[in-house]
């Protein structure tokens, strides 16, 4: 297993739609718990491939307490939605960044396992947002797509900032 580099907005890969998942084999299967080790190791609860420039409809996360409960999303589909939530967000692909998104209550979707088998639940609370949130990726959609132009603009230029910040200070560090 290994972790899995994370596209970083503004990353034009990540507007990318994704395609169906059609071939469920040990390489989706690999896929599958490299991107949940990577999701652990950035600290996140949810990563679509599209994050890892796989452009699959393909999503994991984990909103347990622990940790410890990783779920695993493949060619997911919303059947139904109830209710409104606006839940505070961040993303792994736009670092540091958080912003109050509306979204539905309850969800219930149709996905299949890592062994192409078909199943069907019912999410609400952080669960549903987390869903909802990946699956936005899978469309090619950031939670900064919410925000307006304006407040898009500035994430954009705050990320370049940082960017540079960091690239500043790794040069200074280098060691011959």
């Amino acid at each position: 297993m290994s972790n899995l580099n994370i596209l970083e907005f503004p990353d034009p890969r990540l507007t990318t739609v994704a395609s169906d998942v059609e071939i469920f084999d040990e390489a989706l299967k690999k896929l599958v718990q490299d991107m949940i080790e990577t999701m652990y190791s950035a600290r996140g609860i949810g990563l679509a491939a599209t994050q890892v420039n796989v452009h699959k409809r393909l999503l994991v996360l984990d909103v347990s307490e622990k940790q410890d409960q990783p779920r695993v999303y493949i060619n997911p589909q919303i059947l139904s939605s109830e209710g409104e939530q606006d839940h505070e967000e961040g993303c792994l692909s736009v670092p540091g960044i958080y912003a109050s998104v509306n979204r539905a209550e309850t969800i219930t979707l149709r996905a299949q396992d890592s062994d192409g088998n078909t199943f069907e639940e019912q999410a609400e609370g952080l669960h549903a947002v987390c869903i909802q949130h990946e699956m936005d990726h899978l469309i090619g959609r950031l939670f900064v797509d919410y925000l307006s132009p304006l407040k898009r603009n500035m994430v954009r230029k705050k990320l370049e900032k940082q960017r540079k910040v960091a690239a500043k200070e790794a040069e200074e560090h280098l060691v011959i």
